[in-house]
């Protein structure tokens, strides 16, 4: 199964509600897909999301790795010499770790296609289905609540709260929601690196004796201050998840070195795709650190590779994948299935999709 052309096309999916969060607003999705071509007719299909506050990857950075490094990395290979190509595919480029996601998680689909295996019974398949929170967006207390009555009818019972935008309000948000759904649903926030320590601290400890029950706090401090991280893991009640701190195995060994943080997430637009995420959850379990399994705000396709890791590893005991959920529709054909917050991993080969509808291909 040689690789005879790279496709790169736009989508362009509108969300339900417009996403806010400490670091930007995003009304609809507007991602990149790869399609890896083969001499047999098999298609691998791949996706990046341009987040540019996060991962630095712009729509047109995300194009240009493609056409100046990545294709010319792949064409004209043999898929079964798939151990090298995900390597090269990290080598060819520095950084652009949303490009090299989207190759490496076409390769992996086409993998399982050629040997009829889902991807997830190739790394383990520890279970099937998989139970993901809902994102409540950052805005005023009262608006807040009702989402999260909203999500809590929907029948999601973990509710992942976004804070950060006038920490002020933080606990007031806090409260707003626990009050509304009650003790039942679990909460968990993410500050997207909107506090100081000290000021992370004094918000964290303030909302468990105010009774708020809070699950874990994502990134609660700047990505590059571990020093502030760990002095927040070492002092507040509710434990630390480090996200954006962690974008690869280094960082990741960094993090369990200086016991930073008590989690992990895995994106695996930070880490480059499915190979290095499977890196970062050995390292992980082999240190006893679980592991939440997230995304950004992508469709179906690179979020469904993530199903199929999660569904795999069962160090990945936490699930935030609601990126498919928050779209108003969904233009992928196969791959996995959605119903809120069950998730239910394709049992077809690859990664299961079969296409994507409403592609502008760039060289049309």
């Amino acid at each position: 199964m040689k690789i005879t052309k790279v496709r790169l096309g736009r989508i362009s999916v509108p969300l339900r509600v417009p996403f806010k969060t400490a670091l930007r607003q995003v009304n609809s999705v507007e991602d990149i897909i790869v399609e890896i071509h083969t001499d047999t007719g098999e298609v691998g299909y791949g996706e990046a999301p341009p987040t540019g506050a996060i991962t630095g990857d712009t729509t047109g950075a995300i194009i240009g790795a493609f056409q100046d490094h990545i294709i010319k990395t792949l064409v004209g290979r043999d898929v079964e010499d798939f151990e090298n190509l995900t390597r090269d595919v990290q080598k060819c480029i520095v950084k652009n770790s949303s490009a090299k996601a989207a190759a490496d998680i076409a390769l992996w689909d086409l993998y399982g296609k050629r040997y009829g295996i889902p991807v997830y019974r190739m790394l383990g398949a520890s279970r099937n289905q998989i139970i993901t929170d809902l994102t409540i967006s950052v805005n005023s207390p009262e608006e807040m609540a009702r989402d999260a009555v909203n999500a809590v009818e929907r029948g999601y019972d973990t509710l992942k709260v976004k804070v950060g935008i006038d920490p002020s309000l933080d606990v007031e948000r806090l409260s707003a929601i626990r009050a509304a759904v009650g003790d039942k649903p679990r909460i968990r926030i993410d500050a997207n690196q909107a506090w100081s320590p000290k000021q992370a601290v004094k918000l964290l400890n303030q909302m468990q004796e105010r009774g708020l029950d809070i699950e874990l706090v994502e990134q609660p401090v700047k990505a590059h201050d571990l020093e502030g991280l760990k002095y927040v893991t070492d002092r507040s009640y509710v434990p630390v998840l480090a996200d954006e701190s962690v974008f690869s195995v280094e960082d990741a060994l960094k993090i369990v070195q200086l016991q930073a943080a008590d989690l992990i997430n895995i994106k695996l637009m930070k880490c480059g795709g499915l190979t290095n995420a499977l890196k970062i959850a050995t390292l992980a379990e082999v240190s006893g650190v679980e592991c939440m399994i997230g995304c950004m705000l992508e469709a179906k396709v690179s979020v469904n590779a993530a199903v199929h890791l999660a569904c795999a590893r069962q160090i990945i005991t936490k699930v935030d994948l609601d990126g498919p959920v928050l779209c108003s529709e969904d233009p992928v054909l196969g791959g996995a299935v959605f119903n809120e917050k069950e998730i239910t991993v394709a049992d077809e080969p690859g990664l299961g999709i079969r296409g994507i509808e409403g592609i502008q291909y760039l060289d049309d």
